[in-house]
């Protein structure tokens, strides 16, 4: 009696083994076997989620201001720069420092505006645009990429001999942009005189910030008081302010004018932290990155490259 009870138990035992077996084995042939072990996932696939394929498609292409600075730049290289006029003086301090700092080397920087610059990147005539807005999704379909420079600021500016004291608000300088003040009385000068607006073109990408940030994507307006210039200048945009106009410009460049007022917003000049017209400067480029490129935004992400863009005032 006491045997069968001891054999009782042992077939139960034998039972369970078998079916623990049988259960690892099916486990086993379905994960890929040791590299189903290795790769811990269903049927030896990877799971994507977990380590990507070598061949996944998975990037999503973001502009970084990561590239590695140069410790050599051979002779004979030459970037070409288009763009921004509000990039100019950025443009020129680095173009000045990666020269000296890589012998026979030259920076070939034009300043046609921001729209030009894009066209030219993407024609291939030059390899990086400066641009002072953001790009499209368009723009980024057609495999450009942007790397912020700075941060700049845009200035409300009027000629120096314009009576106006004291700020606007921000609702203010929409109306005038807008054409729905017309006359400077209105906004708190002691004399009367019709406002002037001196406009960009449209090929400007300060006048696409500015209609973004200031105006909400709405529209400039289009009163007889308005006048567009036909080149993205700043120079000719102060000539032309007089007694009576108003523009804007980047803050780099009206900040040191003799000629040129800076008009506060809300009290806030453009030097203050929280100045509510402010955007990124970038250098734009083809994917992928040539030689050229990345030694040039390289050298930008340097430490000479920041003291060279610190520079500038």
């Amino acid at each position: 009696m006491s045997q069968k009870n001891e054999t009782i138990p042992l077939i139960l035992a034998l039972i369970i083994t078998l079916a623990l077996l049988g259960g690892g084995y099916w486990w086993f042939t379905k994960s890929g076997g040791i590299q189903g072990l290795i790769s811990g996932n269903n049927n030896g696939n990877v799971d994507p989620a977990i380590n990507p394929p070598e061949n996944s498609n998975n990037s999503t292409d973001t502009p970084t201001n990561e590239f590695t600075p140069p410790d050599n730049v051979p002779a004979g290289t030459t970037i070409r720069i288009e763009g921004s006029t509000s990039m100019v003086q950025i443009n020129q301090a680095l173009k000045n420092s990666f020269e000296q700092q890589f012998g026979n080397t030259r920076v070939i920087t034009l300043a046609g505006g921001t729209e030009k610059g894009i066209e030219a990147v993407q024609s291939g005539s030059v390899d990086l645009a400066a641009i002072s807005r953001a790009l499209t999704p368009q723009e980024q379909g057609t495999g450009l990429a942007a790397v912020t420079v700075a941060q700049d600021a845009i200035a409300i500016v009027a000629g120096i001999t314009n009576p106006l004291r004291g700020s606007l608000t921000q609702q203010q300088v929409v109306q005038i942009f807008q054409g729905q003040i017309t006359d400077w009385s209105a906004v708190g000068r002691r004399t009367s005189g019709t406002i002037q607006v001196i406009n960009r073109p449209s090929v400007s990408g300060t006048r696409q910030a500015f209609q973004e940030l200031v105006l909400n994507k709405g529209n400039f307006g289009n009163s007889a008081n308005f006048t567009t210039l036909d080149r993205d200048a700043t120079t000719p945009l102060f000539r032309a302010l007089g007694e009576n106009g108003i523009g804007y410009a980047t803050y780099t460049q009206a900040a040191n004018q003799s000629t040129v007022q800076v008009i506060p917003i809300d009290g806030l000049t453009p030097q203050a932290g929280n100045y509510p017209y402010r955007r990124n400067l970038a250098y734009v480029y083809q994917q992928p990155a040539s030689p050229e490129v990345q030694a040039f935004l390289g050298f930008v992400n340097s430490q000479s490259g920041k003291e060279a863009i610190a520079s500038v005032k």
